[in-house]
């Protein structure tokens, strides 16, 4: 297949696993469909099917070309999922770690240490130098944060992926696959997103934005790599303004 073939078909691929998968899962809910239900901001009752679901599909059609980047899609999902689980209201990076020097491992902490821990082995399998590979893993981790700071109204999340990914996706050369299942997947839950019977949660939202990180590792060298840790750092550290930019928009 040409490289173009293959960016279809890792693009379908993720869009119809993502929608096999929703639809396995509504039809049987592991542990009854109340586990699977949240209320949304406006009180109404969601699902989050869309977040294993779309988890699951990217870390396949991501995989196919780069096992490496399956790998952090899957660890960026799960430690998403025990967040939808067991998380509890507190929002920033700087409330968890607060929590975690008072002695308390919140989720959030569970999920900064885990997705940061997979982007460092994912980046160093994916770079062969060391800057490279530290660089690499601070992008995969802090793009999969950058997306669930966005995912704050219905929507939004899957729509940064969508506008992030589809140039990595039209682009030739390395991560392009990678882009591919990330758009895939996102664009198979956006309208259940936007029309508030589906949710992304941490699953999908940290699942797609590794996928989105691992993309941008592959066709970057080290300074593209460092502008986008840059970038990211920044953004982790004034989440609460791009969460509040991303509440904004379109409201």
């Amino acid at each position: 297949m040409t490289d173009r073939t293959h960016r279809a078909f890792s693009c379908c691929l993720a869009a119809v696993l993502t929608r096999a998968g929703v639809a396995g899962l509504r039809a049987k809910p592991p542990g009854g469909r109340r586990f699977w239900e949240r209320t949304n901001y406006a009180g109404r009752t969601v699902g989050l099917y869309a977040g294993p679901a779309s988890a699951l599909a990217a870390a396949v059609a991501a995989g196919r070309a780069r096992p490496a980047a399956g790998f952090a899609v899957l660890a960026a999902g799960a430690c998403g999922a025990w967040d939808d689980v067991a998380g509890d209201h507190r929002r920033g990076l700087r409330a968890h770690l607060s929590a975690l020097r008072d002695g308390e491992v919140t989720s959030g902490a569970v999920k900064l240490f885990g997705i940061s821990a997979a982007g460092l082995v994912a980046g160093a399998l994916l770079k062969e130098r060391f800057p490279d590979k530290v660089l690499a893993g601070i992008v995969i981790a802090g793009t999969a944060h950058f997306v669930n700071l966005v995912d704050v109204r219905p929507g939004r999340a899957a729509a940064a992926v969508v506008a992030l990914g589809t140039p990595g996706l039209l682009r030739e050369g390395p991560g392009a696959q990678s882009a591919a299942a990330a758009v895939g997947a996102a664009a198979a839950v956006l309208p259940d997103d936007l029309g508030e019977r589906l949710m992304l949660g941490d699953t999908g939202a940290h699942a797609l934005g590794a996928a989105l990180g691992t993309a941008a590792v592959a066709r970057n060298g080290r300074a593209g790599l460092l502008a986008y840790a840059v970038a990211l750092v920044a953004a982790a550290a004034y989440g609460d303004k791009v969460s509040g930019a991303a509440r904004a928009l379109g409201a």
